[in-house]
Formats: C-alpha cells, sequence, structure tokens
C-alpha cells in the first residue's frame, strides 16, 4: 500500500457514509455483548449484588440516557468530532479539555489491554485443548494486535462489516437463549424476584454498578465517527440514542435470563462453582451441543470485535487530539486510498502491542490481573470524565444564553450528572475489591495496587492540564490549533 499525502486539506480531512445502523454496529460491538454476558455479569453477580444484578444494567441506563439527551443537544451545537474531550473544552475551556483528552486515552486504552488480556487467555486455553500447548497467553495477544492493526489501516467501512456479522451473530446467539428460557420457564418459573428492592440493595451494590457501567463504555464514541457519517447533525444523535436504550435492555433482559435459567434459589451457588465457563454451559443445557461449540466461538470473536472497535475509537481520539495540536501533526494524516487514519492506527497498534509485552514480562495473570484491574480502571474513569462533561454542557449553553431548550440543555444533564457522581463514589468505594485490597473482615481498603491503579486517573488529567500550560506559554502557534479542536472558551 502506498500512503504518499498529497494537500494537507486531503490528508487530514476524514470521510465517509456511515449511517445510524453502521455506527451504533461500530459502538455496540465495542459492549462486546457475548463478552458482558459471559464474563462481566457471573462476576457482577458474584461479587456484586447477586441476582439483583440485572437491576444495574437499568439503573445505569436510565441515568446515561439522562446524559446522552444533553450529550446530544452539545453535539448538534459543537460539530466537530472529538466527544468529550471536545466538548469539555467547549464547555469549561481548553486546559479542562485538554484534561479530558488525555483521560479519554487512558479509558479506552485501559479498555482494549483488558481486553487483550482476556482474548489471549481464551485463545491459549481453547488450543491447548486442541492439541496445542505450551504457548503462553501474550503470544495469542500479540497475533490479535497484528490483525486488528491491519483491519484498523484499512477504510473503516471494512471494520463496520466485520464488527457488524461478529456482533450479530453474538446477539442471535444470546437471544436464542432468552427465548429458550421463556418457552421453558426456567429452572423455577418465571419471575421479577431479580428486581425486588432488597435484592437489588444486597450484597455488594457498587461492584454490581461497575460491572454495568463497564457494558456500555464506548457508546458515547458515536460523535468520534461525525467526519464519517452520512448526515452528521442527525444520524450522531439518533445512534447515541438507539446505543444507550437498546445495550439497556438487551443486557437487562439477557441478564435477567441467565439467573432465571438456573433460578433464584440456584443461580449464586451456579456462578460460584464455575464463573468463568457458566454461559457456555447454560448455552449447553438450553440450546444443545451446537449452542455450547457456537458460544466457544462467538466468545472469541466477541472479544475480537470489542478490541477492533475500540482500536477504531482511540485511532480517532488521537486523530482529533493531533488536529488540535495536542499530538504530532503526522498523526492526522489521512491515507490517500484507504481513506483512513493511517499514522494513528500504526501508532495505536505499537502502543497495544507494547502494552501487552509489559503485562507479560510482569507476570501478570491475563484475567484475574490484567482483565479486572484495567476494566476498573475504565469505568471509574470513563464514569469521572461523563460527569465533567456533564457540567461542560451546562456550562456551554447557560453561557451561551440559549432558550427553550431547558430539558436538553440544563434539567437532564444536571441529572444525569448527580447520577453519574453516585456511580463514581459507589465504583471508587469498591474499587480495591477488584485487587484484592481487603482488610481482615473483607472490607475494601486501599492498598498500593488500587491506589496505583486509581491514582492514575487524576495522574493522566494532570498530565493534559501540564500540557496546555506549556503550549500556552512555549508553543503558543501550536497552543493556538488547539482552537480547531476546543473552543477558547478561557485557559
Amino acid at each position: 500500500m502506498t500512503a504518499t499525502p498529497v494537500r494537507p486539506e486531503q490528508t487530514r480531512s476524514l470521510s465517509g457514509t456511515l449511517g445510524v445502523g453502521a455506527i451504533v454496529l461500530m459502538v455496540v460491538a465495542a459492549a462486546s455483548p457475548l463478552t458482558v454476558i459471559g464474563g462481566a455479569a457471573p462476576l457482577g453477580v458474584l461479587l456484586g449484588n447477586g441476582i439483583g444484578f440485572p437491576a444495574m444494567y437499568a439503573v445505569a441506563g436510565v441515568v446515561l440516557l439522562l446524559f446522552t439527551i444533553g450529550l446530544s443537544a452539545m453535539s448538534r451545537a459543537v460539530p466537530r468530532p472529538g466527544a468529550f474531550f471536545t466538548y469539555i473544552g467547549h464547555g469549561l475551556g481548553r486546559s479542562t479539555g485538554v484534561a479530558g483528552a488525555w483521560l479519554a486515552l487512558l479509558t479506552y486504552t485501559a479498555v482494549q489491554l483488558c481486553v487483550y488480556g482476556y482474548i489471549g487467555a481464551i485463545l491459549a486455553v481453547t488450543f491447548e485443548g486442541l492439541g496445542v500447548a505450551g504457548i503462553p497467553w501474550w503470544v495469542y495477544s500479540l497475533a490479535v494486535v497484528a490483525v486488528v492493526g491491519v483491519l484498523g489501516y484499512v477504510h473503516i467501512d471494512l471494520s463496520a462489516k466485520v464488527l457488524g456479522v461478529l456482533l450479530i451473530g453474538e446477539i442471535l446467539i444470546v437471544l436464542a437463549l432468552v427465548v429458550a428460557v421463556l418457552a421453558t420457564g426456567g429452572a423455577e418459573g418465571l419471575s421479577a424476584e431479580p428486581f425486588a428492592p432488597s435484592h437489588v440493595l444486597s450484597g455488594a451494590p457498587g461492584i454490581g454498578l461497575m460491572m454495568a457501567i463497564a457494558a456500555f463504555i464506548g457508546f458515547e464514541s458515536t460523535a468520534i465517527y461525525r467526519s464519517e457519517a452520512k448526515d452528521p447533525d442527525v444520524t450522531v444523535p439518533r445512534a447515541t440514542y438507539v446505543a444507550v436504550i437498546g445495550v439497556a435492555l438487551f443486557y437487562t433482559v439477557s441478564a435477567w435470563a441467565l439467573i432465571m435459567a438456573w433460578g433464584p434459589s440456584q443461580a449464586i451457588d451456579t456462578v460460584a462453582a464455575d464463573y468463568a465457563n457458566v454461559v457456555i454451559i447454560t448455552m449447553g443445557q438450553y440450546l444443545g451441543p451446537v449452542g455450547y461449540v457456537v458460544t466457544n466461538v462467538l466468545l472469541v470473536t466477541s472479544m475480537f470485535a470489542c478490541v477492533l472497535s475500540f482500536h477504531n475509537v482511540l485511532t480517532r481520539y488521537q486523530h482529533s487530539m493531533a488536529g488540535g495540536g495536542l499530538l504530532p501533526i503526522e498523526l492526522t494524516w489521512v491515507h490517500k486510498r484507504q481513506q483512513s487514519p493511517y499514522r494513528s492506527s500504526l501508532l495505536q497498534t505499537i502502543t497495544a502491542a507494547v502494552l501487552v509485552t509489559i503485562c507479560a514480562v510482569l507476570g501478570l495473570d491475563p484475567v484475574l490481573q490484567v482483565f479486572t484491574w484495567f476494566s476498573g480502571v475504565a469505568t471509574l474513569a470513563i464514569v469521572v470524565m461523563m460527569a465533567v462533561t456533564a457540567v461542560a454542557v451546562v456550562a456551554y449553553f447557560v453561557r451561551a444564553h440559549t432558550r427553550g431548550r431547558l430539558w436538553s440543555t440544563r434539567i437532564a444533564p444536571v441529572l444525569g450528572f448527580l447520577g453519574l457522581v453516585g456511580f463514581a463514589a459507589a465504583v471508587a468505594v469498591y474499587f480495591p475489591v477488584l485487587v484484592g485490597d481487603v482488610d481482615a473482615e473483607g472490607e475494601p481498603v486501599f492498598g498500593v495496587v488500587s491506589a496505583l491503579l486509581v491514582g492514575s486517573i487524576p495522574l493522566f488529567a494532570l498530565i493534559g492540564y501540564g500540557q496546555a500550560l506549556y503550549l500556552k506559554r512555549f508553543r503558543s502557534s501550536r497552543y493556538a490549533r488547539v482552537l480547531d479542536t476546543i473552543a477558547d472558551a478561557g485557559a
């Protein structure tokens, strides 16, 4: 492939004709439906609030829908790609916007790394069962990094098609389980017991919320594809609403069906016996041997779809940041033939490979440490970033003296902010549980590992603030380019 740039205006602008369906596929694939139901949901039941866990998807969905109302209003008022960090900059100033940009990089990089760990572990076990033993998990992870890198290099339409096929397969197999449970009545009959307040608030609801919120990470990235959307003012808001509502409904019903499959009285014990394979076992029981095998295959493709989707999101975040002068200008280059941000894609591929290698050198367990630790970091970081964005939305419209849209520009964002602050507090309090930092009574306490992981969030925000101050003082021309992406809303 040749990648010789022509003129700057040709090499720095993304274009495309993605519709609502294609964008929804890209961002919902990032949620990795089968991985959520097969991995996060059992952990939510086991470590969180037991059979009351399905309700957490509904709770998270309501709060995020309120947040999305303000986000969609902002996407129409600020017609630029960049999502959170662009909107934060327009509402709260350039320095805060730059901090948000770096926090976004941390969030999506952490998500991608944790899934690379998980898929490496799954592939190692799968191939060992086929007689190929002795190959460590990180070799498989690096192989997946390479394949994702190739797909990320070419035009995004190909990624959308690949993700679409994989996502449809995931959704169909999970819906098949739901239908089978409904048809058979489950193990103990169908009931709304999981939604009873006594169950929803039992155990450790903070862990339940953490696992539920993780399923939504990536929905806001619809705005990242603005430059490649067919009709961005219509397509982006619609895709965002569809993604949030669809994810909330799908996971609430699917998690409920998982509880019904084993019965409320047996679900927790069943999950505890083999949480890593409980969904596969459930599929085998309700869908037979074919369902068992298909689920095994789709679990791997589900995680592949996840890392491919987040690779595309990260690539475009870097592209937007470079356009605003926050990263090297070379990352704005768009391939002449593929029309993809190929330089940014290559950088992201290298970054993923380096991080996987570091985890391997440190001897981290791919599931218990890489997956669990970094999914926690991503969840807490995204909640903090959304809360700040909600404030930015209100600040922007108040300053713009916008009238007649109080619900979408003030009330809904404020309600969303209050909910997100509550989420952040619950996740932060229970974060040490993820890394095993608990006292003799099993209560969470911040040890070295949990403190370092949580501390990475303010650290990346400070890096952003520091860069903004440095550029303003020593690279004024480059600092001025931040305005290409982030509005001049103050220092």
